[in-house]
């Protein structure tokens, strides 16, 4: 994958992830690990996209 389709997966994420948090607070989510586990992706491609970028120096 290439640094600017990363970043687009980033933002998706964290759009979700932020959508799943309002929704949860208004009423509890069917499974809220699903908020972990999106917090944790957004973390993995943050890294790999760090990684990415000092490759690239």
């Amino acid at each position: 994958m290439t640094i600017s389709e990363i970043e687009e997966r980033i933002d998706a994420q964290q759009q979700e992830l932020t959508r799943m948090v309002l929704n949860h607070h208004i009423s509890p989510l069917e499974n809220p690990m699903k908020i972990r586990q999106t917090r944790r992706n957004i973390a993995r491609m943050l890294t790999i996209l760090r990684q990415k970028q000092l490759n690239e120096k």
